[in-house]
């Protein structure tokens, strides 16, 4: 039984090793068949040295048996083959005929177990084989304490490692390198000392306690453990220690392994990982992204502190929620897509949060593999993003729409219908500044801006209510409940969130809601650009109006100049004919002809008072429709009657800018409507207070006669009456044949009649009227006083601005009087008549006035009756006039006006009686210039004179008795 037991025990070891059984002998052949069958160990055969090494070298060989007597050798030199390669694979020498000589040889080669094999037997290959077996072990067991000698070896010199070996009473027998290197000491000077006194640690007691307390733990068979802080070259590391207990094959304690690991690093990255871990606390619980992570079936494994930024929901209530589809939607994304790329961006779907409001979320989906979890959700809220864009979106659209808006008030509605989708807000309105009246007037609003606030009154722009305050300072002002405003003009309205927004110099935006806090800050700057729009098409809007207005006064003001050209033209053309003209009718008919040629104007006419004063009667017309002066009474009246009438009265021009109005109150305008007369000009011809007639101008246009067109008319007026007062001047001079009418004159204001008053004398005009820049001045003799009487008191008669002594002494002589207002002579000649002798005494004065055959009598006599104030006519008698009077007008048309005042001023300075009664020096001064110039003068005036007479051959014949 106890060789089965054995033999069992020794299978067991056999089983797992390969043994080499090496010779021919009956027993190697035996054993080998043993082995094969009691066990499962693998068996070489080998009957050769050179063999046997073969399978050596090929084979892991556990154990050789060999016999001594092999085919190329014996046993011993196989051994001695072995033992230079290996000290350690057992080898057993059987021989059968053994001996005290080969037992002590292959001892001394180094063989394991030397067997005397007498003959095969079970006893032989039983023993063979326990001694295999013990052989084997013997071996492993040695290899194994090799093994551990050098693994410990290899930990106790690790140089990541310090090792202290302590003896069984926790003193120091052993330091490696590494724990040696540490400190700054003789590690030999210390062994033998506790290693908790050691300068390994620092002079804390805890971390000294630490050390002892682990040691001690040893000590007692258990594994200590500490973390203490170790003092070294390096300065202070944080040492994580460990010791262990070592004891022998009978479990007594023989020393104390400690071993220390520097995880000072570690500690640091443990400490940063705590912080990294609380800064990623803070951070998920603050940041507005919110993360979630599901399992395939997307149940939630993690869910984000700060879900409820978002959703509303804490952590927990998102789990009671069900999974992510009940929170985010079903079908969310393409599973097989995400497996394709790893990750889905910028999913944007819909999910409504714990109040009910619906929040616009885009949603990045990425496949992960954190504990439990596969796959990872980050929701980002872009619904205030989405707002923000789709609020542009529409201001976009308002903004294009207000290129279309041509009016303040358009764009002020605009505002309002938009406002409500730009800003999500339902009450809104726009002001729009009046500067004329200096206030702000509600242009536009919403329903619910009367709903909420009542009717929007006019604002005063003086900066007492909010509205005002915000134009005026051009302030944007935001309030979250405007009932906390200080200058809220109405308290019983039902805004709260409002907004002013100054539009410029236009007006103020204003929009709000009943609920408190409305702006945020996307409602805000939405707010700002809406009204940075409708203030950029307000000035546009300004801007273009401008223009237009620019552009329509350049085109009046062209207009102006073209019908302006057209008018100097006319005048020009006018201008001229009335320089060649010769009689007043030949200028009427001429001034007509130019004034409608080239459709300048549809009709013209020229007419003068009858001799009842009741009516004008035309003279001369030209254009279309003359027959509208037969269909009209032209009266004279001041008040409703045709405008030529209006201006005979008034002796003002009279404009109808547009015939169309008043049809009922004034006939004539049927009449002229139908001849397509729309506007009428009427002016009167009057030159020097002197009338000669009416010009009525008329138009196919209403509003023709602008202030430019009537002021160049009136000043045409004015030169068609000069010219018609030279016409009947020279017809007065050239008529053969005219009526002389004198007149009994008690005006006592008459300046020669004052004259006469003041120095009781005589005065008498011949002739010698100068008109001059400041006045005009007369020639007249005096008779019954000394000259210098009469001189000092023409100073002092009303209307004589200035007198000089021409010549004379006591009893008489000539003056030159300077007069503030035109001389009577002058009204005369632009009728045509001539003044041919005023007398005037202190019993009253006689004007004789000679009048052409050309000129009705009437209007001599109605001037004298309009000029003075007490007249009668004393006689009237008709003369042949002489030709010296041709003459005289030949004369006069050769001579300057300067040279004329020269020529008569010597005259009646006596310069040509005979001897003189004045020098030339004395007249020169008294015409305040040079004698030289004087004298040039008088030789030109003679050499103009004796041409007349010479050349045209006029005789001289004396003048026709009266």
């Amino acid at each position: 039984m106890s060789t089965n037991h054995e033999t069992l025990d020794a299978a067991s070891v056999l089983d797992a090793a390969t043994v080499l059984v090496v010779g021919a002998a009956d027993w190697t052949t035996t054993l080998a068949a043993a082995l094969e069958e009691r066990t499962a160990a693998t068996v070489e055969r080998a009957t050769a040295n050179s063999a046997a090494l073969d399978v050596l070298e090929s084979s892991d060989v556990d154990a050789v048996v060999t016999e001594n007597a092999l085919e190329d050798g014996t046993g011993i030199e196989l051994l001695r083959a072995v033992r230079d390669r290996t000290a350690t694979l057992p080898v057993l020498l059987g021989a059968e005929n053994g001996s005290e000589a080969l037992a002590s040889e292959a001892t001394a080669a180094g063989v394991t177990g030397y067997v005397a094999v007498d003959a095969p037997s079970d006893a032989v290959v039983d023993d063979v084989l326990e001694r295999t077996d013990r052989a084997i072990r013997a071996a492993r067991r040695s290899r194994t304490r090799r093994d551990r000698a050098r693994q410990f070896d290899a930990i106790f010199h690790d140089d990541r490692t310090a090792t202290w070996v302590l003896a069984p009473d926790g003193t120091l027998e052993r330091v490696n390198q590494t724990a040696r290197e540490v400190v700054d000491a003789d590690v030999d000077d210390i062994v033998g000392e506790p290693l908790w006194t050691l300068p390994w640690w620092t002079d804390a007691a805890d971390d000294r306690a630490d050390v002892r307390r682990i040691v001690e733990t040893a000590l007692g068979g258990s594994f200590g453990h500490a973390v203490v802080l170790r003092e070294g070259v390096d300065g202070g590391r944080v040492v994580e220690l460990s010791a262990r207990p070592v004891t022998d094959e009978r479990g007594r304690l023989v020393s104390v392994v400690v071993e220390g690991v520097d995880i000072s690093e570690r500690v640091d990255l443990e400490r940063d990982l705590r912080r990294s871990e609380e800064l990623h606390r803070v951070t998920l619980n603050n940041m507005t992204d919110t993360v979630l992570i599901t399992d395939e079936d997307g149940e939630y494994t993690y869910v984000c502190p700060n879900a409820h930024f978002i959703f509303g929901y804490g952590a927990d209530e998102i789990r009671d929620l069900g999974g992510i589809d009940a929170l985010l939607g079903e079908d969310l994304f393409d599973r097989e897509e995400l497996a394709e790329t790893g990750v889905l961006k910028n999913i944007e779907c819909t999910a409504i949060d714990k109040a009910g409001r619906e929040h616009t979320l885009l949603v990045n989906v990425r496949e992960v593999s954190i504990q439990d979890g596969r796959l990872l959700y980050s929701c980002r809220d872009i619904t205030k993003r989405k707002q923000r864009e789709e609020a542009l979106a529409t201001l976009q659209e308002t903004a294009r729409d207000f290129l279309y808006a041509g009016t303040h008030r358009e764009i002020a509605q605009q505002v309002v219908d938009d406002a409500a989708s730009v800003l999500d807000l339902d009450a809104s309105a726009v002001y729009l500044f009046d500067a004329e009246e200096n206030h702000l007037e509600p242009a536009a609003y919403s329903q619910g801006m009367r709903e909420a606030h009542g009717p929007l009154p006019t604002v005063h722009a003086d900066g007492r209510d909010l509205t005002s305050y915000s134009f005026v300072e051009d302030e944007s002002l935001f309030f979250d409940d405007v009932h906390d405003a200080d200058r809220l003009a109405n308290p019983a309205t039902e805004l709260r969130s409002t907004t002013y927004i100054p539009l410029g110099s236009h007006g103020v935006f204003v929009a709000g809601s009943t609920d408190v806090g409305a702006f945020d800050d996307v409602a805000r700057e939405l707010a700002d650009l809406l009204a940075a729009t409708a203030e950029a098409a307000l000035d546009r809007v300004s801007r273009e109006s401008r223009l237009r207005e620019q552009d329509r006064e350049l085109q009046a003001r062209n207009d102006e100049l073209t019908a302006l050209n057209r008018i100097n033209e006319t005048i020009r053309e006018i201008d001229q004919a009335l320089v060649r003209a010769e009689t007043r009718e030949e200028i009427d008919h001429t001034v007509c002809d130019l004034l409608t040629a080239d459709d300048r104007f549809r009709f013209a006419w020229v007419g003068s008072v009858d001799g009842t004063g009741d009516v004008v009667e035309p003279r001369a017309w030209a254009g279309a429709d003359e027959g509208y002066l037969d269909a009209v009474s032209f009266d004279v009246d001041a008040h409703h009657v045709e405008p030529a009438g209006r201006t005979a009265a008034t002796q003002r021009a009279t404009k109808v800018s547009n015939v169309a109005t008043d049809l009922r109150v004034a006939p004539w305008r049927k009449d002229a409507l139908a001849r397509d007369f729309l506007s009428v000009l009427s002016i009167p011809l009057a030159y020097d207070d002197v009338t000669h007639g009416v010009l009525t101008v008329y138009a196919e246009t209403p509003d023709a006669f602008d202030e430019t067109i009537r002021t160049v008319l009136e000043e045409l007026a004015e030169t068609i009456a000069a010219a018609i007062s030279a016409s009947e001047r020279k017809r007065a001079l050239l008529t053969t044949s005219m009526t002389r009418v004198e007149f009994a004159v008690e005006d006592r204001s008459f300046v020669l009649a004052a004259l006469a008053r003041a120095a009781d004398c005589t005065v008498t005009y011949e002739g010698g009227v100068q008109q001059t820049a400041t006045g005009t001045q007369v020639f007249v003799t005096v008779e019954d006083a000394p000259v210098d009487d009469v001189v000092a008191a023409a100073r002092d008669v009303v209307g004589v601005d200035d007198v000089h002594r021409m010549a004379g002494g006591e009893t008489g002589g000539v003056l030159r009087l300077g007069l503030s207002r035109p001389f009577v002579a002058a009204e005369f000649a632009d009728y045509g008549a001539v003044v041919s002798r005023i007398e005037a005494t202190a019993a009253g004065t006689t004007l004789t006035v000679d009048v052409p055959e050309s000129v009705d009598v009437r209007r001599v006599t109605r001037v004298v009756e309009e000029r003075f104030d007490d007249a009668e006519l004393a006689s009237k008698q008709t003369r042949s006039q002489a030709s010296e009077h041709g003459f005289y007008a030949t004369v006069l048309d050769r001579l300057t006006d300067r040279q004329l005042e020269v020529l008569e001023t010597a005259y009646y300075s006596g310069f040509f009686e005979s001897p003189r009664q004045c020098t030339g020096d004395v007249v020169a001064d008294s015409l305040g210039i040079s004698p030289q110039a004087f004298y040039q003068h008088v030789r030109t005036v003679q050499r103009k004179l004796f041409a007349a007479l010479v050349d045209d051959h006029v005789p001289v014949s004396p003048p026709a008795s009266a």
